[in-house]
């Protein structure tokens, strides 16, 4: 495979899925803040340097993993930064979870110097980043989501190409508004199934064959010792942040006062997932809402 990849922000996301593009045989070069990540990829066969730009000028591809859409405008905006570094015809591939305008800003940008450019961010957790079961959700062009599939193929098992630019965040904001929701709604009715005496694993297994079924409470189960493999039966680690839902909340939100939505759940969610992160709770996954909701006992 002769793609040279540039893979900017190694983090819980962005570190496995740079791994996988390595072991599917890509050059992938990283980079990151955090060296330990960088090294990480290294040792798992990709390469740095010193010059993240350097390194963008000589790409093929650029996929980007970032916190915020602040981070993604500076990295790809800056007077020094992708747009001004990379050579024509480089495919530019953002994963980060940003708001949808920053999005179509950051690719109408990319469009005025001749490049395309796919906002691609992901769900599936840390868990699927490692596994490369990741879903991708897909906004730009079509000829550009074409070309990126190759890549996207081997960090993720189901791609979506939503729309135009911006589509694919619009499709992450409303899926994790949705979320953060059924967390809560689920922790609510295992707190009060477990008042009453039930035990939760139980109550959990007839409410998954029930019509109250969803996501969370089969896979993602937020009450410790029900699902081994969940975040709550780990103390909570790893996983999904709260400060990351409160993110994404945050820009559902944001969108819904933009386009005039009404999201009064969403807005509740948001306001609780904040109550929990200023507790302390920020670096936890977002499952712990679970232990919110029975301090309120």
């Amino acid at each position: 495979m002769s793609a040279n990849i540039v893979f900017i922000g190694l983090g819980n996301m962005g570190l496995p899925m740079a791994q996988n593009l390595v072991k599917a045989g890509y050059a992938v070069s990283g980079h990151d803040l955090v060296k330990a990540s960088v090294d990480k990829l290294v040792q798992a066969g990709g390469k740095t340097g010193a010059d993240a730009m350097a390194a963008v000028a000589e790409a093929d591809v650029v996929i980007t993993m970032l916190p915020a859409s602040r981070h993604v405008e500076s990295l790809y905006l800056g007077a020094q930064g992708v747009l001004a570094s990379v050579r024509p015809g480089t495919l530019l591939i953002d994963c980060s979870t940003i708001a949808p305008e920053a999005a179509r800003k950051v690719a109408a940008a990319a469009a005025d110097k001749g490049l395309a450019m796919l906002d691609a961010p992901v769900s599936g957790g840390t868990n699927g980043a490692a596994a490369g079961t990741l879903t991708f959700m897909v906004g730009g062009p079509a000829q550009a989501f074409e070309a990126a599939q190759p890549y996207l193929q081997k960090m993720g098992r189901a791609i979506y190409h939503a729309g135009d630019s911006g589509s694919g965040q619009t499709v992450k904001v409303c899926n994790n508004m949705l979320l953060g929701i059924l967390m809560i709604g689920t922790s609510e009715a295992i707190r009060l199934g477990v008042a009453n005496g039930m035990d939760p694993a139980v109550l959990s297994e007839i409410m998954s064959r029930s019509s109250g079924r969803n996501w969370t409470l089969e896979v993602y189960n937020p009450c410790p010792g029900v699902m081994d493999s969940a975040p709550a039966s780990k103390a909570y680690a790893g996983g999904f942040g709260v400060d990351l839902m409160l993110k994404d909340l945050g820009l559902a939100v944001e969108n819904a006062l933009a386009t005039g939505c009404a999201v009064p759940l969403g807005a509740a969610a948001r306001n609780l997932y904040d109550i929990h992160s200023k507790n302390g709770a920020g670096a936890l996954d977002f499952s712990s809402i679970y232990d919110l909701l029975g301090q309120a006992r």
